[in-house]
Parts: C-alpha cells; sequence; structure tokens
C-alpha cells in the first residue's frame, strides 16, 4: 500500500511539472520579489523628498507652488497602499501608476527651478541630495524593467499550452503591468545635473 502510494504522489508531481503549475508558481513568486523591490524603490525616492524640498526652501522660498506641488505628489503616493494585492487589480495598479508619475514631474518641474539658483546648485547638502536623487532614479528603472519582465513571462505562461489548463483549472489569469502610456511618463526620470558651475557673481 505504502508503495502504491508513493508512486502515485510520485506520478502527480510529474503531472505538475509537466503541466505547468510549478512554473507558474516560480514565477508568480517572483513577480512578487519584483514588485516589492518597484516598491522599495520608489519609497527611497519618496523619503528623499521633505530633505531636497527644504534644501531648495532655504534657498528659494519664493517658489511655493512648485515645493507644494512637489509635497502634495509626495503625499499622494504616500496614501496608496502598493500592497501584492494591487498586482491582480488593473485599477489600483494604474492609480499607483499615475500617482509615481505625478512625482516626477513634479520633481521635474522642481529641479527646472533650481536652475535659477546658483548658490542653491552649490550647496553641498542640495548636491548630495541630487546624487541620491539620481542613483535611486537608476534603481528605478532597473526594478521596473525586472518588474515588466517578469509579468511579460508569467502572461505568456498562462495563455500557453498546456500550462493554460492549469492557469484555468487553479483560476491563475494575466496579471496587469505597466501601461505604455504611464511607462513613458515615469521612465523619463527627472534629469539630474549638479556638475554645472555656479555662475561667477556680478
Amino acid at each position: 500500500m505504502r508503495k502504491i502510494l508513493t508512486v502515485l504522489a510520485a506520478l502527480a508531481s510529474l503531472s505538475l511539472t509537466n503541466c505547468g503549475y510549478n512554473a507558474i508558481q516560480s514565477q508568480d513568486e517572483q513577480i512578487k520579489a519584483n514588485w516589492s523591490e518597484v516598491v522599495n524603490q520608489y519609497q527611497r525616492r519618496a523619503d528623499l523628498v521633505p530633505n531636497l524640498v527644504n534644501s531648495v526652501k532655504g534657498f528659494a522660498q519664493q517658489e511655493k507652488d512648485v515645493l507644494l506641488g512637489v509635497t502634495n505628489a509626495r503625499a499622494k503616493v504616500g496614501s496608496i497602499q502598493a500592497t501584492p494585492e494591487v498586482l491582480n487589480d488593473p485599477a489600483a495598479l494604474q492609480k499607483f501608476q499615475a500617482a509615481q508619475g505625478e512625482l516626477s514631474s513634479a520633481l521635474s518641474r522642481l529641479l527646472v527651478v533650481t536652475e535659477n539658483y546658483p548658490q542653491l546648485k552649490s550647496d553641498a547638502l542640495f548636491k548630495d541630495l541630487m546624487s541620491q536623487l539620481e542613483g535611486t532614479e537608476n534603481r528605478i528603472t532597473v526594478a521596473r524593467n525586472r518588474y515588466i519582465k517578469s509579468v511579460q513571462d508569467y502572461n505568456v505562461s498562462i495563455r500557453s499550452f498546456p500550462s493554460n489548463l492549469t492557469a484555468m483549472m487553479f483560476g491563475y489569469k494575466e496579471k496587469p503591468n505597466f501601461t505604455v502610456e504611464n511607462e513613458k511618463e515615469i521612465s523619463t526620470a527627472p534629469k539630474v545635473d549638479f556638475n554645472t558651475a555656479p555662475a561667477p557673481s556680478k
């Protein structure tokens, strides 16, 4: 009896492997891991915003509208719970993307404004923040690209025979990915140029 059960267990395991079940599980876990890294890098950027705003405020208090725009965009990002459940909800993912895109745009406007303040651009703290922002934007791009690729691999798997039958049996569905329109917007990182020498004093 024990031998029969062992053989049945082995056959069941082999069946699940051949039908793509294990591959789907592995890809699903990879998506979750890559999503966590995307969220982590976006959070790193959000954490830089308060110090960045305060740094600019010290030299350009009159740029209240721009500073308020960055602060509000950062608050909007913080209000969204980017849990793994977002990965199965196209509307929630779109909301997350839109908020991140809004913060990217606000940061871009802020960095354009800083061009008018040579003393700010030469400030050590500001230059350090710009360096951190540039590195974070690069990490966001890498993390986002890994996530996009993992979702593509997963979606292809659950649409391909015979794993599509397994996906239907166990209720696995296609996962939403970054939309083309939003991908173009958020993949355009704020241009960080802190090597420009300050203008000579008159």
